[in-house]
């Protein structure tokens, strides 16, 4: 079976992790998704971004995190996910929207509330620093 690939955004504020709840979904998910044909990976987070927060990303800001696999979770067609993390400052005043119903931030005790990729990008963010109890 073949796997999902696809990018998401890792945006730490307060030590916290920002995470999107998308509409008909029980578990959060890290802001992002799947490129679209001939995207590169700024492209395709940078829209999707856009499309779900209605923020701008800075490109000269946009840095690789890391990748994580984890199994996928509501997504029949695919067994794991394979998620390219990146980090970027970015303009706008954040909002749902798009597909996205609500957006949080989490911490390591809300692990129960992320899909296992998200979940995956917190341990990533930990990893790197980011994170305070």
């Amino acid at each position: 079976m073949a796997f999902l690939d696809v990018v998401a955004w890792v945006q730490v504020s307060g030590g916290r992790m920002l995470a999107v709840r998308s509409r008909g979904r029980d578990l959060l998910y890290l802001p992002g998704g799947k490129r679209e044909p001939g995207e590169d990976d700024w492209s395709a987070l940078s829209r999707e971004v856009r499309e779900e927060l209605a923020l701008e990303l800075d490109r000269a800001s946009f840095r690789e995190l890391g990748v994580v696999w984890a199994p996928a979770h509501d997504q029949p067609d695919f067994a794991r996910v394979r998620m390219a993390c990146f980090t970027a400052a970015y303009a706008g005043a954040m909002t749902a929207a798009g597909e996205v119903d609500e957006y949080v931030y989490v911490g390591r005790g809300d692990r129960h509330l992320l899909a296992p990729a998200a979940g995956a990008a917190l341990d990533l963010a930990e990893s790197r620093g980011l994170l305070t109890s």
